[in-house]
C-alpha cells in the first residue's frame, strides 16, 4: 500500500530477527522460522531442526475471534471506579497521553494491549487505534501473499514473523485461480468467481476480527482489473464484466464507510492492466484491449491520470513499461505491468531481463537502475510479486526447482541509491508461485 507524507514505524528493514518467545497479534498467527539474509541460499538440515524446536506461538494473548471477557476483579484491580480513570487507559497520565504512547507501539503488541482491559481492547478492536495511528501519521506495513488458492500468509518485516491467516473457505472449488487481491485501511479483499456459476465472488478478511466474510458487491462486478489504495480508499478501474466485455468504468471504494462510489470513465477500456497511487493521483497502466484481425490482442502502452479534486483522466502516452527479452511472447499470457510506487516515484520490474526500471515524470520515460534478486523466478511475469512496502520495493517468490518449494521475501530502499542491493528478509518452504499479494499499511 502507497502511503503519503507519513511518518513510519521503522523505514529501514532490518535483517537480523528477533527472539521473541511471547510475541502476539490481533489477526492472525506466528507460524514456522523466521528469515534472515545471513542465511545461505539453501535451507539445510541444521535450520530445519533449529525450527522444528522453535517454540509454536499459536495461542498467546487474546485473539479477536476468541470473544472471552476478562474477570471484572483482575481488570479492576487497583483501579478506581471513577468513570474518568476508566477513560485515562494508562492511569497518571491522562487518555490523551495515554493514546500518543499506544499509536506508537509495533503493531504486533497490540493484541497482548487489547488483553489488560476492556477500554484497551475496544481501543483495538474498534479499529479506533489505526484511525489514531494514521491522523498521527503512524504507518506500519505488513505484507499479505497467497501461494495456495485459499491460504493466505502474512509477512511483518519489522519482526520478521510468518503468520498464517484462517482459510478464506472451506470449499477450494469455488475460487478461480485467476483473482485480484487489495489492502485497504484494515481490510484485505480478495476478488474472484464462484466456479459453478461464474459469479463475481469478495472475500474480505479483517485484522480486527481474524475472519472472512463474503457478500460485498461494487457497482460493477470485474475482474483483470486495476487497482490501487490510498489510506481507507481504494479505486479500481478497467477489466472484465462477466459477458468478458472490457471495461472503460471505475469506481472507488471506503473502507471506513464500506460504501461504493461509481467514478467518471476512463478514455479507453482495457483489462489486465496495473494501477498505482502517485503524488495524490491514481494511474492506470498498460493492460490491454479486445482483439485485432488476427483475433490477437491489443497491447496499451499508455497510461491514464485520474485527479480525485477534479475527478477528470488524462491518458499519458508510453507510461507502460516497455518489455524486454526481444522475446515474442503472446499478449494472452504476459502478467500486467509489474509497478510499484515508493515515495512517489514510480518503479517497474521486468520479469523477461530481470531488471528494475524507474519512471521519470518530467520527461516520460523509463531507465535501468540494477537487477531484480536472481533467486525469483516468473512464468510471463505471473507468480512473482512486486511492491510498494514503506520506503522499501519488495520482491516476493522463489526459483524454479523440482521438489519442494521455497517463497523468499527480498527488499531494497531506493534512497540508497545506486543500483539495487537486495536484502533477504525471509525464507521458508512453501509453493515459490505467488498468486497474490497485498501490502496493508495501518
Amino acid at each position: 500500500m502507497l502511503d503519503d507524507r507519513c511518518c513510519h514505524v521503522s523505514k529501514v528493514f532490518t535483517s537480523s530477527c528477533e527472539e521473541e518467545s511471547d510475541w502476539d497479534c490481533t489477526s492472525c498467527q506466528d507460524e514456522l522460522d523466521n528469515g534472515s539474509s545471513k542465511r545461505p541460499p539453501e535451507i539445510s538440515k541444521e535450520d530445519e531442526q533449529n525450527r522444528k524446536k522453535a517454540p509454536k506461538l499459536t495461542n498467546l494473548g487474546l485473539h479477536p475471534q476468541d470473544g472471552v471477557d476478562l474477570p471484572k476483579d483482575s481488570e479492576d484491580q487497583g483501579q478506581s471506579h471513577d468513570s474518568s480513570y476508566s477513560q485515562s487507559l494508562i492511569h497518571g497520565i491522562g487518555r490523551d497521553n495515554s493514546i500518543s504512547c499506544l499509536v506508537r507501539c509495533i503493531r504486533s503488541d497490540y493484541g497482548s494491549i487489547a488483553s489488560l482491559s476492556k477500554n484497551f481492547r475496544s481501543l483495538v478492536r474498534s479499529g479506533e487505534i489505526y484511525r489514531l495511528r494514521r491522523m498521527n501519521g503512524v504507518i506500519e506495513h505488513w505484507i499479505y501473499f497467497s501461494c495456495h488458492l485459499i491460504e493466505w500468509q502474512a509477512f511483518d518485516p519489522i519482526r520478521l514473523r510468518w503468520m498464517r491467516l484462517p482459510r478464506i473457505i472451506e470449499n477450494e472449488y469455488v475460487v478461480f485461480p485467476d483473482r485480484e487481491s487489495l489492502a485497504v485501511g484494515t481490510e484485505l479483499l480478495v476478488f474472484t468467481r464462484d466456479f459453478m456459476t461464474s459469479s463475481n465472488i469478495i472475500y474480505k478478511y479483517s485484522i480486527l476480527t481474524n475472519s472472512w466474510t463474503s457478500g460485498m458487491e461494487m457497482n460493477v462486478p470485474r475482474c483483470v482489473f486495476g487497482s490501487a489504495s490510498l489510506g481507507e480508499i481504494a479505486i479500481l478501474a478497467g477489466g472484465r464484466d462477466s459477458q468478458g466485455h472490457t471495461l472503460r468504468s471505475a469506481e472507488m471504494y471506503n473502507s471506513g464507510t464500506q460504501q461504493w462510489q461509481q467514478l467518471p470513465d476512463m478514455h479507453t477500456p482495457r483489462n489486465m492492466c496495473s494501477a498505482v497511487f502517485m503524488d495524490g493521483k491514481f494511474y492506470v497502466i498498460g493492460g490491454r484491449i479486445g482483439v485485432d484481425e488476427l483475433n490477437r490482442y491489443r497491447v496499451l502502452t499508455c497510461g491514464e491520470e485520474f485527479d480525485l479534486e477534479t475527478r477528470t483522466w488524462t491518458i499519458i502516452p508510453g507510461m507502460s513499461p516497455a518489455r524486454g527479452g526481444g522475446q515474442e511472447t503472446s499478449a494472452a499470457a504476459e502478467a500486467p505491468p509489474l509497478v510499484a510506487v515508493v515515495n512517489n516515484e514510480l518503479y517497474a520490474a521486468d520479469h523477461a531481463d530481470m531488471e528494475v526500471r524507474k519512471y521519470d515524470k518530467k520527461r516520460k520515460v523509463w531507465s535501468t537502475l540494477g537487477k531484480l534478486p536472481e533467486r525469483v523466478a516468473s512464468m510471463n511475469g505471473w507468480g512473482m510479486a512486486f511492491r510498494a512496502c514503506g520506503d522499501s520495493l519488495v520482491v516476493i517468490g522463489g526459483p524454479r526447482t523440482a521438489g519442494e518449494g521455497i517463497i523468499e521475501i527480498n527488499a531494497w530502499s531506493p534512497k540508497e541509491g545506486g543500483p539495487p542491493r537486495w536484502n533477504l528478509l525471509g525464507r521458508r518452504r512453501s509453493s515459490n508461485f505467488v498468486y497474490n499479494c497485498a501490502v496493508m499499511g495501518c
